[in-house]
């Protein structure tokens, strides 16, 4: 992709040279802004399909809408969208919550922390385009105003200068990105399919390795608990009260805080400044803090029945919510062990039935119905080389799963920089646009 012949300056200092032949223009110039709004006394029965804010993505496009009556949304839900509007918000711009409307439903309504441009003297699919350029996103960010909370004026997005080429070289452009953002966006669907599936795979090894050994061959005989299932002969039932002792040792200033996640389990490290400050704040008290150490195992009484488990690897302190089990002895089950058996889903269903509450919400696993829980248990040298493999194995899930992300990453870089290039006139598209035309669909 070759540059244009000749350029010209801008006249505008972030936006730099544009072709010759290009203009350059307000927003306000080809398009208006928040042209339909529904008024109050609009029937309280009328069906909308209401999108905020955080339903929006700059990649992605309106990725979420939610299906109510007038009567009952949000008294923001007030701009009507119509096919090749373009939403742009106008708080929290920093989200990058921008997106075109491409044949929306009719009753479409976004919220009015939106400002809606609709195209009047330009093509609607290259203003949403140049609305989405690098350029354009960061003009918008950098003239709000406010710190935990920025926003810009509706007004002030329609001084906003974009380069505007002759129309047919706007639609050339336009259908140009289509294909190639459509062809972007399906090999980042591909990478982000390629994650799910690896993260499946991740937890269905371990929890056959948790459950069944590492031996296929193993002859397996039944475990009497029905979650527990058929389990190899040589490993052992048994109840958790036998291998952990709750304790509550108080906490002090000295010991780090530790972040405790349903995902990650407990993290070596200190949660992270800016979280401290809003956890701490709900017990500014550290004594209120209980202290873990080492292979005792923590889990957070409302969210057990999700997997909120955690085997710990340093000294430190959790949050009250937590319950600490510490093992009676370490020469019967390794810690980190148990954990992996704790998350898996038969093991989170077990827990939700042993916890009390009348709705998920509320549901608490308190330590007298944890301990009669049973689990099943090799030797411990078993445990060790289960553990091993285990993490052998996701080591290599992990590093797929690391360069898909990294794969993703670079993907929405290029097709920013190609959405930016193409729209600013750093590349001349006429002559490509020609020949892909000419090129089987195969191709």
């Amino acid at each position: 992709m070759r540059p244009y012949p000749a350029y010209k300056d801008s006249g505008v200092e972030w936006l730099g040279e544009v072709p010759e032949g290009w203009e350059v223009v307000p927003v306000k110039a080809v398009a208006s802004c928040n042209d339909e709004t529904l008024p109050e006394d609009t029937d309280p029965e009328l069906e909308i399909e209401y999108v905020e804010i955080s339903g929006v993505d700059a990649n992605a496009g309106i990725v979420e809408t939610t299906a109510t009556k007038f009567g009952p949304a949000p008294s923001r839900a007030r701009r009507i969208i119509r096919h090749g509007d373009v939403l742009i918000s106008t708080v929290r711009t920093y989200l990058r919550a921008i997106a075109q409307a491409v044949e929306p439903a009719p009753n479409l309504i976004a919220s009015t922390g939106f400002a809606v441009l609709r195209p009047k003297a330009i093509d609607s699919g290259f203003l949403g385009y140049a609305c989405r350029a690098e350029y354009f996103i960061s003009e918008v960010i950098s003239r709000s105003v406010g710190v935990s909370y920025p926003a810009i004026n509706a007004s002030q997005i329609g001084t906003l200068a974009i380069p505007l080429p002759p129309l047919p070289e706007q639609q050339t452009i336009a259908r140009f990105l289509d294909k190639e953002v459509a062809k972007i966006d399906a090999l980042v669907a591909e990478q982000r399919r390629l994650i799910a599936l690896l993260a499946e795979k991740r937890q269905a090894v371990i929890s056959h390795a948790v459950t069944k050994g590492l031996n296929p061959a193993t002859p397996l005989k039944p475990s009497g608990i029905d979650w527990l299932g058929d389990i190899p002969e040589g490993w052992e039932v048994v109840r958790l009260g036998n291998l952990f002792r709750e304790v509550a040792e108080t906490g002090n200033d000295n010991l780090p805080i530790l972040s405790v996640s349903i995902h990650r389990g407990v993290s070596n490290d200190e949660i992270a400044e800016e979280d401290m400050e809003r956890k701490v704040s709900r017990s500014e008290d550290k004594s209120k803090y209980v202290i873990v150490r080492p292979d005792d195992l923590t889990y957070n009484m409302m969210r057990a029945w999700q997997g909120g488990f955690g085997a710990v690897q340093v000294l430190g302190m959790v949050s009250p919510a937590y319950v600490v089990a510490r093992p009676i002895s370490t020469e019967r089950q390794v810690t980190q062990f148990i954990e992996l058996m704790l998350r898996t889903q038969n093991a989170v269903t077990e827990m939700k039935r042993h916890s009390k509450g009348v709705t998920d919400f509320r549901l608490r696993l308190y330590w007298d119905e944890f301990k009669t829980i049973c689990v099943a248990l090799p030797p411990r040298s078993e445990q060790k080389a289960i553990l091993s493999e285990i993490k052998r194995i996701t080591d290599e899930f992990d590093a797929l799963s690391t360069t898909a992300t990294s794969a993703i990453s670079l993907l929405q870089e290029r097709r920013a920089a190609l959405i930016s290039a193409a729209v600013t006139g750093k590349i001349d598209l006429r002559p490509h646009f020609a020949q892909s035309l000419s090129e089987p669909e195969s191709a």
